[in-house]
């Protein structure tokens, strides 16, 4: 019997994963919860097949926790589920060594034999996704570029995240300089619109 944890925060998808799932005969989902945390303090870890975690969760999203599972020594196979098709977001689950990359998209009946693939021991990315390997781009932002434009995003000025870094106002101005450069923009907000939409932050 493959037991599975679900770890979706949309309570009607994570509900009917669970339900059509729980159908098969040789699949039992042992949880099923809504945020990264709640997978790491899940009790039966150890007893798990397969981790189903949608990327964007709360708490902790579906590439941190799987970050974190792997750093901690899960021993059980990591999937993530999910709508978004950012080559960001693949970049970072084919770095951390995910064993599937699915789209909430896919059919319930693929879905059921990727699951099954996956636990026999092959890495599984969704159809639809194929093409878009072949066009992965690596993310030219480096941690500190990064940081500065997620800042940008929860509307910190320069001065805010100079004094939150404990960062010279020219630091702070070149590393956005920096990544507006290396995303061809001209200002921080369409850098922070490029780098979201390519799944980079």
């Amino acid at each position: 019997m493959i037991q599975i944890l679900i770890a979706e925060d949309q309570t009607i998808l994570r509900n009917a994963l669970e339900s059509l799932l729980n159908l098969e005969k040789d699949i039992h989902v042992a949880g099923a919860v809504s945020s990264g945390a709640s997978v790491c303090s899940f009790p039966g870890l150890g007893e798990l097949d397969l981790l189903l975690m949608d990327i964007e969760m709360p708490d902790g999203t579906g590439l941190e926790t799987a970050k974190y599972m792997k750093q901690h020594g899960f021993r059980g196979k990591i999937a993530l589920l999910t709508t978004f098709s950012r080559p960001g977001y693949i970049e970072q689950a084919m770095k951390l060594g995910v064993d599937g990359y699915l789209l909430k998209d896919d059919p319930i009946d693929q879905l059921i034999v990727s699951i099954r693939r996956i636990v026999a021991g092959e890495h599984v990315i969704s159809p639809a996704l194929s093409n878009m390997l072949f066009r992965l781009q690596p993310n030219p932002l480096n941690d500190r570029e990064q940081e500065m434009l997620r800042r940008v995003r929860n509307g910190e000025s320069t001065e805010t995240i100079a004094s939150a870094m404990h960062l010279s106002l020219g630091t702070v101005r070149n590393y956005l300089s920096s990544a507006m450069q290396k995303l061809e923009t001209t200002n921080r907000h369409d850098a922070l619109r490029i780098a979201e939409e390519k799944g980079w932050i």
